[in-house]
């Protein structure tokens, strides 16, 4: 496990969320499952619209984990194809009113958020991927109009890093680096 290295404390949870690739093989139990996402039914939301939905697959229920699977860019199926459970997040884009709800994507993130801590916090980890095809999950989970998909999650125990082909071993081996607090907050205003 790769504990962030930090300038400042934050919570130990914080700190040992990372996103690897290499999952171990044995399943992820429901109910650890549905206490994470019990976890992010709990973030906060403009108009406490909660617009965030997922659809999940274990790897058990082989039909349905591989349509996950096929949704997912060359890039990310050789080592996503392992874990013990995928899931595709989504965003209700507008309000039951029909109004856009501008506020979707980040409400889906702050709900991504907790469920990957509440995830960490039980052992698991979690690799988030923008590399899947949109308009293939749109079409393979027959999505309504206005429910987006936003990201899909590899979610599992972690399994040795040596199980991975290149490039990903020396990616999951490499430290984990973030950039300086100095490049992302500034008092009053950006720098010139």
């Amino acid at each position: 496990m790769k504990h962030a290295p930090t300038t400042f404390p934050v919570l130990e949870t914080i700190r040992k969320r990372w996103s690897p690739r290499s999952f171990a093989s044995y399943p992820v139990a429901s109910e650890a499952l549905h206490q994470a996402f019990e976890a992010a039914s709990w973030a906060p939301s403009a108009m406490n619209e909660q617009p965030w939905r997922y659809i999940y697959a274990h790897h058990a229920d082989q039909e349905d984990f591989q349509k996950m699977v096929d949704c997912l860019l060359p890039g990310n199926q050789p080592w996503a194809k392992n874990a013990p459970v995928l899931i595709l997040a989504l965003a209700k884009t507008h309000y039951d009113n029909g109004q856009t709800n501008p506020a979707a994507l980040h409400d889906l993130g702050m709900a991504n958020a907790n469920l990957i801590l509440e995830a960490t916090a039980l052992g698991l980890h979690g690799h988030f991927m923008g590399g899947f095809d949109r308009a293939k999950a749109q079409e393979v989970f027959q999505l309504p109009e206005g429910l987006q998909p936003v990201v899909m999650l590899a979610l599992g125990y972690l399994g040795e890093a040596e199980q991975l082909e290149e490039p990903f071993l020396s990616r999951e081996k490499a430290p984990r680096q973030r950039k300086a607090l100095t490049e992302l907050a500034f008092h009053r205003q950006l720098p010139e």
